[in-house]
């Protein structure tokens, strides 16, 4: 099973620029084309299931907008 994770985007900061967009290997982040922020930028957002927490779009931000949460994997011993 894939590991599962979510981001949430501070919109006060997100200028829209695409970075954590073209940045996701499962091609799950898009920018809201249903709402403008503030500022007047279509935020980025989660679009679709399929996010692993691998964190890249947090990385390439540059506003540090983006905050990733990835679910803890349980083992179960043998």
């Amino acid at each position: 099973m894939p590991p599962k994770g979510r981001i949430a985007v501070n919109e006060m900061y997100c200028k829209g620029c695409e970075l954590c967009v073209n940045a996701c290997p499962q091609h799950v982040i898009a920018l809201a084309a249903d709402r403008i922020t503030a500022k007047g930028y279509h935020p980025a957002a989660l679009v679709k299931e399929g996010c692993t927490g691998c964190a890249i779009c947090s990385v390439v931000c540059p506003e540090a907008a983006i905050t990733v949460w990835r679910e803890a994997v349980r083992r179960v011993p043998a």
